[in-house]
């Protein structure tokens, strides 16, 4: 079958998948530079047009129904369906003969007709205008006609597999190389299949071209969702202009009741909506149901449970306006592909809003915006300093920094600088302190952006003065007029401001100043010291020679004290005393003084302050009583705790002098609590009795402190005295049992006993809710069966269950206490595992592996620890 044969077929069946191959190479147009006579052979299919489609991308082509473009040369399946006679049937008598058509049905019948006649012109003007612009290129690469172009471009899309349109729009992506190509090109490397690929690319390249054709919004709107949004199944779209004010109308939408369009047509400033949220958030809001959200927006009450994603509309680092699209169900996370091309649309909607101004709110006047100079006449005009800015951006449309058009009369630089140096400089060059020291700068870009004018009260503002930053508090204004920004600034008053913070520090520090002139005797108060005095406001001030008169009188001497200094030494003083206030409550005073000087030395006016430090007095003395009780507290505890870690050093050293066994090394270690308030009941013990067994035990009685201590003796001992007896390790457990729960108050303990024999090598051993032992033979490492026995003191009587096994030569048993691999943050399963993975490493001497485990322990609870190890030769 030949190629046209296999288009042909392609076209009858459009769930055949179409032959792969790729039109162009991805790194470059070399192929289309060059004439199809100097091509040796076919073309090569590409491995990206080999790949097969993958109906579960989520991608643009397969995401969902759409209509799909086609080849301007092939004839609609309409126009098919109605050549064959296929598509309306006329109705049938009982004989078989053909019923004469209704009046109405032949209307019906030319009304479908007339339509997809629409259609179809629709779709072969816009698939026409991709192939003329493809043609142009190749046109300026081969340097040929426009003739030799189409002829090119037929032959080279019959090589590579695919329909003109296709490779027309491949053409069209290698040599613009923009946002649309970039999302192309993204989309080629994530699905597998050229198919879906090659359509994504079509309805993108056919949506732009249906946008740059369209008279108006509206027209925009219908093209996006009919080529890109649709198949991504969304059902309706709507395009928001932004105004200078914050507000959002409605410049065009596709999908949505023309009744809901008009409820919509425009939203006030401040007024939360979804579309709101596309303009506040530069990255776009991404919805996957209305229900969760709460907010009000265009058609929700036939799409309540959808989906909605509002992405900003915006180029050169200005946002002109909000892309709104609606699923009518709950939207998945879209993979970054899907995310992308909306993006793409959505600055071609701004593009789109630049080109063709929206329709202003009915019954009201277009508004004109201000140029550079009818604002720079207004900023002439404030009585505060101004700035008018204009955006500077870079060959890429990003904005990069603001240029400084005009200062007012009223502008002073905090630098010293005059207004002609800074009036034409770059913002952030002027002002450096503008992006670094505040947010400023940000603001200012955020009002450029989206029109929503920022006010600001008490805002700091840092300028740099010969490399020293100073700050000034000021309230700002910043507003969008056209594309320029205003920046207005008044600092605040100084004196005001210093003024209002000493009234606020001398309330919250219960101070009140004075001034006495020592001439004429006229003494001043603040309302504060009245306040501190219990005085009304309206009677005379009392003073200093008056002090003496409402002040205790064990406090007459200091005060004289205070009085010769200032008066006859003429220097500064203070002096504490007991303040008798009319009202009869007593007040701890302090009064700081100093004396004012004319040019002669002489002593004209005295000024100072007075501070109510009653708090301050009695929680000195609470703070004197609690330090002497603490003091006394921390004695006793000091004691008590020395005599506890004496009387467990004396009973339980770190190390203990080896064991004289032959072929049997025993080494034991005991590490204490590192808090000294932490005295703990671990104990151990490693004795051969006189039956030549070895007795080993390690054991932990419950709490800690004194009370833990004495218990872990009386157990020791008790131990060490039932072992003469030579009965077993669980019968030894069941007697100790008793001993713990009648003869020491009834504590709890844990233990693990074990006799080993050292001519038979046998080890029997017993528990009692204690951890099992861990043997070590040669490279591994395993706990001990876990053997039946309860704890210690619980219940009067009880029986353990003992084991019995045989060690060989190299062998290394250890018996151990919680403290060694107890942590807070894991299971108990997880640190027997640490301790484990450390045992495998077997030291030369027993010794070193003992201090090995004892310096690798993870263990976080601060809790004493002791080991029993025994190795046989």
């Amino acid at each position: 079958m030949n190629t046209s044969d296999q288009q042909s077929e392609r076209n009858e069946d459009p769930s055949r998948p179409t032959p792969a191959a790729s039109p162009m190479p991805p790194a470059d147009t070399a192929r289309v530079a060059q004439p199809v006579a100097s091509a040796p052979g076919p073309a090569t299919p590409s491995t990206e047009a080999q790949r097969a489609a993958d109906p579960a991308s989520g991608d643009l082509a397969v995401a969902g129904p759409g209509p799909a473009l086609r080849d301007p040369a092939t004839p609609p399946p309409e126009a098919a369906g109605d050549a064959g006679g296929t598509a309306h049937e006329h109705p049938r008598t009982p004989g078989g003969r053909e019923a004469a058509p209704s009046p109405v049905g032949r209307l019906a019948a030319t009304v479908e007709r007339l339509r997809r006649e629409v259609r179809a012109a629709q779709a072969d003007a816009e698939g026409r205008a991709l192939v003329e612009l493809a043609k142009g290129i190749l046109v300026e690469r081969l340097g040929c006609g426009p003739a030799e172009a189409a002829r090119q471009l037929t032959e080279l899309a019959r090589q590579a597999g695919v329909t003109p349109l296709e490779f027309a729009v491949e053409v069209i992506n290698r040599a613009s190389k923009d946002r649309v190509s970039e999302v192309t090109d993204a989309f080629l490397a994530a699905v597998t299949g050229s198919v879906a690929a090659e359509s994504a690319a079509v309805r993108l390249r056919a949506a732009e071209s249906g946008a740059l054709a369209a008279p108006d919004t509206q027209a925009v709107a219908d093209s996006l969702l009919q080529h890109a949004l649709g198949p991504l199944g969304a059902v309706a779209v709507a395009i928001w202009s932004a105004g200078s004010d914050g507000s959002l109308t409605l410049a065009g939408s596709a999908g949505f009741a023309p009744v809901e369009a008009d409820r919509w047509h425009y939203v006030p400033p401040d007024v939360a909506t979804v579309g709101r949220l596309g303009l506040t958030e530069l990255a776009g809001q991404w919805i996957g149901s209305l229900a969760q959200t709460g907010l009000p927006t265009i058609g929700r009450q036939a799409y309540p449970e959808g989906g909605r994603v509002a992405v900003p509309a915006g180029t050169g680092g200005r946002i002109h306006g909000v892309l709104e699209i609606a699923w009518p169900s709950f939207l998945e996370p879209q993979p970054p592909q899907v995310v992308r091309q909306v993006e793409a649309l959505a600055e071609l909607c701004a593009h789109t809003l630049q080109v063709y101004p929206h329709a202003q709110v009915a019954d009201r006047e277009p508004r004109v915006l201000p140029d550079a100079s009818e604002l720079m006449d207004l900023a002439d005009g404030l009585h505060d300093p101004a700035l008018v800015l204009v955006p500077l951006v870079d060959e890429a449309g990003q904005l990069v920094d603001f240029r400084i058009q005009h200062v007012n009369d009223h502008f002073l630089d905090p630098a010293g600088r005059p207004r002609a140096v800074v009036n034409g400089a770059l913002l952030l060059e002027a002002y450096p302190m503008a992006a670094v020291g505040s947010d400023l700068f940000q603001r200012i870009e955020r009002v450029h952006a989206t029109g929503e004018p920022f006010r600001a009260r008490r805002m700091s503002l840092t300028a740099l003065v010969d490399e020293v930053p100073l700050s000034a508090v000021a309230d700002l204004s910043i507003s969008r007029h056209g594309t320029c920004v205003l920046l207005i600034w008044r600092i605040e008053d100084e004196t005001a401001r210093l003024a209002s913070l000493l009234q606020h520090a001398q309330r919250l520090g219960r101070i009140g100043g004075f001034e006495e002139d020592v001439l004429t005797g006229e003494t001043t108060w603040n309302d504060q010291l009245f306040a501190l005095y219990g005085r009304d406001p309206s009677s005379r001030p009392v003073r200093l020679e008056e002090l003496g008169a409402h002040a205790h009188a064990d406090d007459a001497v200091s005060i004289g004290r205070f009085l010769r200094t200032l008066l006859h030494h003429r220097r500064p003083a203070s002096a504490a005393f007991r303040l008798q206030r009319p009202d009869g409550v007593t007040r701890h005073m302090r009064i700081v003084a100093e004396p004012v000087l004319n040019a002669h030395r002489q002593l004209v006016a005295v000024r100072g302050a007075y501070q109510d430090i009653s708090a301050q007095h009695w929680t000195e003395v609470a703070l004197a009583a609690t330090r002497d009780q603490l003091a006394q507290t921390e004695q006793h505890a000091s004691e008590r705790s020395r005599l506890a870690l004496q009387l467990q050093h004396a009973i339980m050293p770190p190390t203990r002098a080896p064991l004289e066994v032959a072929d049997l090394q025993v080494a034991v270690r005991y590490r204490p609590a590192e808090e000294e308030q932490l005295v703990g009941g671990d104990w151990y013990d490693a004795v051969v009795l006189p039956s030549g067994l070895v007795m080993l035990c390690v054991g932990d009685v419950a709490g800690h402190g004194i009370e833990a201590a004495t218990s872990m003796v009386v157990l020791r001992n008790a131990l060490r005295g039932l072992a003469v007896t030579g009965a077993g390790p669980g019968q030894l457990l069941s007697w100790l049992n008793i001993v713990a729960h009648h003869l020491t108050g009834a504590v709890t303990a844990t233990a693990v006993c074990g006799l080993y024999d050292p001519v038979r090598r046998t080890l029997r051993w017993a528990r009692a809710g204690h951890l099992p032992p861990v043997l070590v033979r040669g490279s591994s490492a395993a706990p001990m069966p876990l053997l039946k026995g309860m704890l210690l003191g619980v219940v009067p009587e009880t029986s353990y269950e003992e084991e019995e096994i045989e060690l060989a030569a190299e062998d290394t048993l250890l018996m151990y206490t919680d403290g060694l691999i107890e942590r807070r943050d894991r299971s108990v399963e997880e640190s027997l595992t640490q301790l484990l993975r450390q045992a495998r490493t077997v030291a030369p001497s027993l010794d070193q592996q003992l201090d090995r485990l004892l310096t690798y322990s993870r263990s976080d609870t601060d809790d004493d620890t002791c080991i029993v190890g025994i190795r046989l030769s």
